[in-house]
């Protein structure tokens, strides 16, 4: 039988003969079912129904989604709903055949209401003893009951209301849209703790593609369902499925949709289910649980569970890739109790995280990235807030010496016990905050924190990215945290040095789009000014000594003049960093044993080649200098009860234009990391050779603390 013809949209009547249909079913529906109640209270309910206008739809949502930078997707957002509302053309006519003829045959003939069905189905339900045996709704009713009626009950009261919408809708909506609707919002059942709301989350959800590629047998099991989605699951109860399937197969050839001999095949025919994971698998969990956090902390849960939004991450696919390959060139790293690494790199003028790094993998059973989540203690990498407090300060770094003889008593104010502090090697001099910048002299820093204020060097800390707690105590200012920081952190508080003294809070998020074209981007306008320019300039400058003449000197080199930075080693080596920017990228490397303080190394030798790696990568050879600033700060030479008077001693053998030619120190703790032989330009060295790795051992899961440093 050729698929029938009366299938076409009713033809148009005038207004009053449409209201006159539906009185009339509400007559008989009100004779029948409420067994003679009075037809002017029928109608008096019927017209207290609010115009359709004034209601808002019932908030079925929508899954939202993450995507890469590259438009390809990571995975859908967990919510008890699943639902992609998708248009008519993406629906197939099977399925739109198979529901009209198991739901509402003659839903393309009557109006809002079918009250020949209504008749029928009270008889029936009377026949039974009063027990709801067949129900009388029609298509677009459904529809609105969906959408406007929350938590129906089965009174006639809300048939007559819902009877005037559905009315109020058809005015408004043509048959076609009104099906869509319908299948686009109708419950599909509940898999697996997720209820699909809508035909594509079904076709997904039980045969793993979209809905436009339904074939018959697929549709007639999918139509069949928002009757009763939990009776007929075919996960739950397959036989129930399939008989459920083979009524809408042969409703499909009583009203002429498909032939009996279509029909006979399909009903021969098993389910077919290909369960989907569309909706559960997620591509890169690490970056997919990122953003998601981040969504929901700017956008709330219900809106992103359910509020159908397209998140794309700043994520650069071949810097994530560069940098993977830089953290797996570790040369102390190895698996299994071994040293890890991470590293984090952020666009300084708009804060987007473009890679994030780690030696282990987010698959892993410990589900942790040392580049996001790893709060370890940053050694010297930490003095740059205490330097950055001192210029804020008008201290000026040249003309500013201290005495860095090791060890050193001090006075910590308000009493206490002395704070004694060492370098790791004995012995010292007086030098300016330059050159103990570049070579990382705990003794002066220790000294300069105390003169600065410790209160101060955690708001500038803070005011520039760190969010881990700080505590305001000296042992802060070389590092000796009572948490630590991650590489994130780091990474994201000297981009602030790289933008000009302007910071902007680390996301992963470049752009979220709503379903209603809405589309909110990061705004590189929306920074907060923490330094002036020349303030982050003269930071700036002072930490590119470290790279041409201090302990990162011969580690970090990567092509760029323009480039600064700070290693970082905390107690006993078992931290190591190195935290640096250009213009164009800020990023922090971390290595160190996840499970234990094991010695790992110095942060130069350690960290830095790691940096190097990956920055060469990045850059490519793009190498933008540090903008000049209109004008400079103006700075002048401390003078405390810590400072020393200018010049240098001989003692500690620094030399400010030659400083490799001496003895090498030792880093953070205390003193100079090694430095390499003098070159004529400073040129990248080949990364040290791993040590043998000791034997791993048993330990307690990866630490997010790592323990205080102590302020040697």
């Amino acid at each position: 039988m050729a698929r029938r013809t009366r299938r076409q949209r009713r033809s148009h009547t005038s207004s009053w003969k449409k209201k006159l249909l539906v009185l009339l079913g509400i007559l008989a529906a009100a004779g029948a079912i409420a067994g003679g109640v009075a037809a002017s209270w029928a109608i008096d309910v019927y017209e207290s129904a609010p115009p359709l206008s004034s209601l808002k739809p019932v908030q079925k949502g929508r899954s939202s989604a993450i995507y890469a930078a590259d438009g390809s997707l990571i995975g859908f957002i967990q919510s008890e709903n699943i639902r992609q509302p998708v248009s008519s053309r993406a629906l197939p006519q099977t399925l739109k055949d198979a529901t009209v003829a198991i739901e509402d045959k003659n839903f393309f003939e009557h109006g809002a209401i079918d009250p020949p069905a209504i008749v029928r189905a009270a008889w029936k339900n009377l026949m039974a003893g009063g027990k709801a045996v067949q129900g009388a709704s029609t298509i677009t009713q459904q529809l609105v009951r969906n959408l406007y009626i929350q938590n129906p009950e089965e009174t006639i009261e809300r048939k007559l209301i819902e009877a005037h919408l559905a009315y109020e809708q058809e005015q408004e909506h043509s048959k076609e849209s009104i099906l869509t609707a319908y299948l686009n919002t109708a419950p599909y059942g509940t898999v697996e703790g997720e209820t699909a709301v809508g035909a594509e989350a079904a076709a997904q959800t039980y045969f793993g593609k979209p809905a436009k590629e339904l074939n018959l047998t697929e549709s007639a099991l999918i139509a069949g369902l928002p009757q009763a989605p939990s009776e007929y699951n075919p996960f739950l109860n397959p036989q129930a499925a399939i008989d459920r399937r083979n009524e809408v197969l042969e409703a499909m050839e009583d009203e002429g949709y498909i032939t009996s001999s279509e029909a006979r095949e399909a009903i021969a025919s098993g389910l077919g289910l290909n369960p989907g994971h569309k909706y559960r698998v997620i591509r890169d969990q690490f970056l997919f649980d990122l953003v998601q956090q981040e969504l929901i902390d700017k956008y709330g849960i219900n809106t992103v569970r359910n509020g159908g939004l397209k998140a794309y991450t700043t994520i650069d696919p071949q810097l994530q890739e560069r940098a993977q390959e830089a953290v797996e060139s570790c040369g102390v790293c190895y698996p299994e109790g071994g040293p890890a690494a991470g590293l984090a790199s952020v666009d300084p003028e708009t804060g987007e995280i473009v890679a994030l790094a780690s030696t282990e993998g987010y698959a892993s059973e410990s589900q942790f990235n040392y580049a996001w989540q790893a709060q370890r203690q940053p050694g010297s990498s930490f003095k740059t807030f205490v330097l950055a407090t001192a210029i804020r300060q008008g201290v000026d770094p040249d003309s500013t010496y201290y005495d860095g003889s090791s060890p050193k008593t001090l006075e910590i104010p308000g009493g206490g016990p002395d704070w004694v502090v060492n370098n790791s090697e004995p012995g010292g001099g007086t030098m300016s905050l330059d050159s103990a910048t570049w070579h990382s002299v705990n003794v002066i820093f220790a000294q300069l924190d105390l003169d600065v204020g410790p209160e101060e060097v955690t708001k500038t800390a803070e005011e520039m990215g760190i969010t881990s707690p700080l505590e305001s105590v000296p042992a802060e200012g070389i590092g000796g945290l009572a948490v630590g920081v991650t590489p994130l952190e780091m990474a994201d508080a000297y981009a602030t040095l790289a933008n000009g003294g302007v910071h902007h809070d680390a996301t992963a998020i470049d752009r979220v789009e709503f379903p209603n074209g809405k589309v909110d981007e990061v705004d590189p306008d929306s920074g907060e000014r923490v330094l002036s320019e020349g303030e982050a300039y003269e930071v700036t400058r002072i930490l590119e000594g470290v790279i041409t003449q201090g302990t990162g000197a011969g580690y970090t080199y990567m092509g760029c003049s323009a480039a600064a930075g700070k290693t970082g080693t905390s107690e006993d080596l078992s931290d190591a960093w190195f935290v640096g920017y250009t213009p164009l990228y800020s990023t922090a490397v971390w290595v160190g044993h996840p499970q234990s303080r094991e010695a790992t190394g110095y942060g130069g030798p350690t960290a830095g080649p790691i940096w190097r790696y990956y920055m060469e990568s990045a850059v490519a050879g793009n190498c933008p200098e540090f903008p000049q600033p209109a004008s400079l700060p103006e700075l002048s030479g401390l003078d405390s009860e810590h400072t020393s008077s200018s010049g240098y001693s001989d003692e500690y053998e620094y030399d400010e234009e030659e400083s490799t030619d001496k003895p090498s120190k030792k880093d953070e703790d205390g003193g100079k990391e090694p430095e390499p032989e003098p070159e004529a330009a400073p040129e990248p060295a080949p990364e040290p050779a791993p040590e043998p790795a000791p034997e791993p051992a048993p330990a307690p899961p990866p630490s997010v603390g790592g323990g205080i440093a102590s302020p040697r």
